[in-house]
């Protein structure tokens, strides 16, 4: 009788998915790219170094997709949220994949 009315909408859970692997993609796209122009990889270096990085960087924009599906509901409301929010999304993925590769190549290209 009292009750307020409620925005709401349709929350598909195959969108959170869905932005993590575009991350990660877009991440291993990115070290792939990176690792395969080594030509010749410094002795010292461990046998499987390419493996850190490989796993590293797709993890870090993953989860940087993770915080954007969680901030996507600002989004919805008016003003300048819905670009506030993006640009902090696009932002967090940038920071996210520089970390990812710093604390990926740390040891071996990262020096």
């Amino acid at each position: 009788m009292f009750s307020q009315p409620e925005i709401t909408r349709n929350v598909y859970p195959g969108s959170l998915l869905k932005r993590m692997l575009l991350g990660a993609g877009i991440g291993l796209a990115l070290i792939s790219f990176f690792l395969l122009n080594v030509k010749n990889p410094d002795p010292s270096w461990p046998e499987y170094w390419m493996i850190r990085p490989l796993l590293v960087v797709p993890v870090a924009v993953a989860g940087a997709g993770l915080c954007f599906h969680f901030l996507d509901k600002y989004r919805f409301e008016k003003g300048w949220n819905k670009t506030f929010i993006t640009v902090l999304g696009i932002l967090g993925h940038i920071i996210a994949l520089w970390m990812g590769m710093v604390l990926g190549l740390d040891g071996t290209l990262w020096n």
